[in-house]
């Protein structure tokens, strides 16, 4: 027996196979590497949001200013974008498993070095690196995932999966706001440790090693996409401080994105050899569940980047209470989520992802009918329904999307889909500012034309200002409450317009094929397995 086992022809160097079992067969304490999986990828996806609330501590400790100190985020949004698309690539030459480790080392030694940062450029640079990081372990831990689980329980999986994707950005204000309040704002960073050395060893521990391939480099391709995604993120981020297209910078931004993205589809669509296989950008289920993650991004993200300044300041709500009556959105997603892993196979999938961009646009109406004058249960309704509907949404979505993918593709696919969630992210947030900035300006105006004797009972504007300090402190009383009511109607605008997005991708579902009974099965032969 020995003499068979030395006479075995050695493996070639670009393919390391542990064995040739399928991956879910391999595992040990399946429930373990789950939990190691999801603390990796919450980890990654709290640290999104989580740093936002402590910007103000930031600024004064670093010595930045208000429009630098916006830096710490945008390098992090930038470095996630260009390092993304080549997951896939550096998974099939290095190996998914040294990758994922990599990864999650890198990320704690990056939370360090930014809790430890003394100046903006410090900080500026470690956060760059702990964007790369972040960008292996979203989509990794997504493949990871379906790969540990056999096809029956795919969708199971991405439920378990989606809840700590969908659930972190909630609970990030909470974490971030306490932590900073409590202690300080370096324990935003500092946090990471005690979770991410306990994911690590678990990861070391437990997960399987997987096939390797010699996989050409599409270097003219990644270039293109990570100056064109670099240019849009700067340009959707800064956009709004320049005053838009009124500033030379964004003009640059703008032309280097659609010229180098312009280039790199081209590029995608004749190459030999490109950054991702053309067959997989063929599956009509991935490309349609591409154009559906942008409207996730601009719905769920954009919502959350709205509510919190607009409860603050309109309301005069602390910083937790805000994050406590926000995370009533996490409960609905939870509960969506689960609802929608136990009806997937029973039901068309399609009905799923239809009734919940309905629910959601539902939501978004109920926001459309807020007040000044509203307690806190409308804000509590409606984030309680916006869960319930993106939870039905989320899961058979990301289900369907892998349902006709080779397994050969699930990397990259999963890069893409956390990309274009990422982008819709920022195009949402930067077009609902832009238009929270326009639509106060406009309400404003209309506002000060009714303001006349008759509306202003105690006093006449017109001649306020003889009487002195008195006049103009009633004047500037009227001028701050036109401001909040101003500011009322623009987040009002802002809540129909994404209603009517999100109608308007509802009759997209019927472009989706809903998995096979009995599990996924690819569309195309898996070309590394």
């Amino acid at each position: 027996m020995a003499s068979r086992v030395f006479s075995r022809r050695p493996a070639p160097a670009a393919t390391v196979v542990s064995d040739d079992r399928p991956l879910y067969e391999q595992v040990r304490y399946h429930g373990l590497l789950t939990v190691a999986v999801m603390g990796a990828s919450v980890m990654q996806i709290l640290d999104t949001t989580i740093a936002n609330v402590a910007i103000p501590h930031m600024q004064s400790s670093l010595g930045a200013t208000s429009e630098t100190v916006n830096w710490v985020l945008t390098s992090y949004i930038i470095a996630s974008a260009v390092a993304m698309p080549i997951t896939g690539w550096l998974a099939d030459r290095i190996g998914r498993r040294p990758l994922f480790l990599i990864a999650v080392l890198g990320f704690i030694i990056a939370s360090m070095a930014c809790g430890a940062a003394q100046n903006l450029e410090e900080m500026v640079i470690f956060r760059f690196l702990q964007g790369i990081s972040a960008a292996f372990i979203g989509p990794l831990s997504q493949s990871v995932m379906l790969d540990i689980n056999p096809p029956e329980r795919h969708a199971r999986a991405m439920s378990i999966w989606g809840m700590g994707i969908m659930v972190g950005p909630i609970l990030g204000p909470i974490l971030g706001g306490w932590l900073t309040e409590s202690v300080n704002w370096r324990w935003v960073f500092y946090v990471n440790l005690p979770v991410g050395l306990a994911t690590l060893a678990l990861l070391w521990a437990l997960l399987p090693a997987t096939g390797r391939k010699d996989r050409k480099f599409d270097l003219f391709g990644f270039s293109m996409l990570a100056l064109g995604l670099a240019s849009l993120q700067l340009m959707l981020d800064r956009g709004a401080q320049k005053d838009w297209f009124d500033s030379l910078e964004i003009w640059i931004e703008t032309g280097v994105a659609l010229a180098c993205l312009w280039m790199f589809l081209i590029h995608l669509l004749t190459a030999r050899d490109t950054l991702f296989d053309r067959r997989m950008l063929a599956d009509r289920n991935l490309l349609t569940a591409l154009g559906f993650m942008i409207v996730i991004g601009i719905v769920m993200f954009s919502s959350m980047a709205l509510l919190p300044p607009m409860l603050q300041r309109l309301f005069d709500w602390p910083v937790i209470d805000t994050g406590w009556v926000l995370a009533v959105r996490g409960v609905g997603i939870l509960i969506s989520m689960w609802i929608a892993g136990r009806l997937m196979g029973r039901i068309d999938a399609r009905w799923l992802v239809g009734s919940g961009l309905v629910i959601a646009a539902y939501s978004l109406w109920q926001m459309s009918q807020w007040s000044l004058m509203m307690g806190v249960w409308p804000v509590v309704v409606s984030g309680l329904v916006q869960g319930l509907g993106m939870g039905l949404v989320f899961i058979p979505l990301n289900t369907m999307a892998f349902a006709t993918l080779g397994p050969a593709w699930r990397t990259d696919g999963a890069s893409l889909l956390n990309l274009f969630r990422s982008v819709g992210a920022s195009v949402g947030i930067s077009v609902v500012t832009t238009l929270l900035a326009t639509n106060t300006q406009t309400s404003h105006e209309d506002l000060v034309a009714h303001i006349t004797n008759s509306s202003v009972a105690l006093i006449d504007p017109s001649t306020s200002d003889r009487l002195g300090a008195l006049g103009g402190s009633v004047m500037a009383m009227v001028n701050a409450e036109i401001n909040r009511q101003a500011a009322m109607v623009a987040y009002i605008d802002d809540f129909w317009a994404m209603m009517w997005v999100t109608l308007l991708s509802v009759p997209l579902v019927i472009l989706l094929r809903p998995p096979a009974p009995g599990g996924p099965a690819a569309s195309a032969s898996d070309m590394g397995h």
